[in-house]
C-alpha cells in the first residue's frame, strides 16, 4: 500500500465491532473485568485505550516500526526515551535542537546524573571523536531547528551499531512522509505530533516508534509506569490529522520553496536556510531590528510558537523558542537575534510573499 494510502487505511482503520471507519472515542477510565485478571485486552485507560491504541499502531506502520506510544506532548515522548538511561551514561545531542529539547536534557536529566555533549552531528567524524566509554546513544534531529542541518541517517546509524549505541531521530519536521529512519538503521524515532501531524494547530501530542521487541517492552512499562499517555479525545483528533497529512505537505512543502527563491532575491536577506526538503525555513536578515520588525508587521503569518499548520507560523527563535539556550551558545551555533523561522503554511503562496513583502517595506 502506499503512504497516502495508509494514512488513511493504515493501523486499524476501522472498529471492529461495528464497521465504523473512523475509530470511536474510548472515553473510559477503567474496563469491566468479568474476574480477576480476565478482561477483554483492557485494564485501565493509562495502560492500554483502543482510541489510543489505533493511533500506536497507525504510526508504527507508517514508521515501519515494531511498535508505537502515544503521549502527552513531544517533550513527555522525548522524557520517556530518555528514561531508558541511567546516572552516569552519556549521550550525545545534535547541537542545534529545539530549545525544549537542550532544557529537559540540561535541566531535569543533567542534575540526575544523565551527561551529554553537544556536537554536529552532520559531521560525522566530530560524532564519532566525542564517543566515550559511557556513552550509550546519539539523539540528533534533522533537519535540524532552526538551522535545517541534514544528518547523513545510513551513516550515522552505522556508526551508532559499530559502537553499541541506541541511534534516536527526532522526525518531526519532516514526518514519515518525507523520511523514514528505520529504513535507514535508526533505532528509535520521535515526533513532537503537534506539529505536521496533527496539522492544524489544536492538540498537543508525543509519538515514540521503536524498533526491537526489548524497547517495546521497556517503552511501554516507561509509558504505563510514569503515565504521561495522550487522551482518546486527542488520539483520535491527531489520526484525524494524519489522515491528510501527505496532501497537506504537498502544498506547504510547494509553497516553502516559492518563499524561499523569493527570500534569496532579497538585499536585506544576508542567508536563507532551506534544505529543499519540508516547509520548514529560517532567514538571516542584516540586522536584528529588522528581524523584530518584520514579525510585527506580518498581518496573515501568525507570530507564534510551534510550526506544521496549515497556517504560516513566525518566529524569533533566540527569543522565543530557543530562549532557554544560553545566548553565547547561540550566537556560536548561528541562532542569531536577527534569525527568523518561517512554517510554511498552505495558503495561496502569493499572499504568504505579499504578507512579507509588505511587512519587509516593499508594498
Amino acid at each position: 500500500m502506499h503512504f497516502n494510502s495508509k494514512v488513511i487505511h493504515g493501523g486499524i482503520s476501522e472498529d471492529a465491532a461495528t464497521g465504523a471507519v473512523s475509530i470511536p472515542i474510548y472515553q473510559t477510565s477503567t474496563y469491566r473485568q468479568s474476574a480477576i485478571g480476565q478482561h477483554k485486552g483492557y485494564e485501565y485507560s493509562r495502560t492500554g485505550n483502543p482510541t489510543r491504541e489505533a493511533l500506536e499502531a497507525l504510526i508504527t506502520e507508517l514508521e515501519g516500526g515494531v511498535a508505537g506510544f502515544a503521549f502527552a506532548s513531544g517533550l513527555a515522548a522525548l522524557s520517556t526515551v530518555l528514561m531508558l538511561f541511567q546516572t552516569g551514561d552519556h549521550i550525545l545531542l545534535s547541537d542545534n535542537v529545539y530549545g525544549g529539547t537542550f532544557r529537559v536534557v540540561d535541566k531535569v536529566f543533567a542534575p540526575l546524573g544523565l551527561t551529554y555533549s553537544l556536537v554536529d552531528t552532520s559531521n560525522l567524524e566530530e560524532v564519532e571523536k566525542a564517543i566515550t566509554l559511557q556513552t550509550k546513544a546519539i539523539f540528533i534531529e534533522t533537519p535540524t531547528n532552526p538551522l535545517m542541518k541534514l544528518t547523513d541517517l545510513s551513516a550515522l546509524a552505522a556508526l551508532a551499531k559499530k559502537y553499541q549505541l541506541l541511534s534516536v531521530v527526532d522526525n518531526t519536521f519532516l514526518t514519515p512522509y518525507l523520511q523514514r529512519p528505520i529504513e535507514h538503521g535508526i533505532d528509535v524515532v520521535v515526533h513532537s505530533a503537534t506539529k505536521y501531524l496533527g496539522g492544524h494547530s489544536d492538540l498537543v501530542a508525543g509519538l515514540v516508534v521503536v524498533t526491537t521487541p526489548e524497547l517495546k517492552e521497556r517503552l511501554h512499562f516507561l509509558q504505563n509506569a510514569v503515565g504521561a499517555i495522550l487522551g482518546p479525545q486527542d488520539s483520535w483528533l491527531l489520526m484525524r490529522g494524519i489522515k491528510t497529512l501527505a496532501v497537506r505537505l504537498d502544498k506547504a512543502q510547494e509553497n516553502a520553496k516559492k518563499v524561499a527563491d523569493f527570500l534569496n532575491t532579497l538585499p536585506e536577506v544576508k542567508k536563507v536556510y532551506y534544505p529543499h526538503i519540508g516547509a520548514m525555513l529560517s532567514f538571516e536578515l542584516d540586522t536584528p531590528e529588522r528581524a523584530a520588525k518584520l514579525v510585527e508587521k506580518v498581518q496573515m503569518i501568525a507570530l507564534a510558537e510551534s510550526l506544521g499548520g496549515i497556517e504560516s507560523l513566525i518566529c524569533l527563535p533566540a527569543a522565543m523558542t530557543h530562549a532557554s539556550i544560553p545566548k553565547k551558545q547561540r550566537e556560536k551555533l548561528g541562532i542569531k537575534d536577527s534569525l527568523l523561522r518561517l512554517s510554511v503554511g498552505i495558503e495561496d503562496s502569493e499572499d504568504i510573499i505579499n504578507d512579507l513583502k509588505q511587512a519587509l517595506g516593499y508594498i
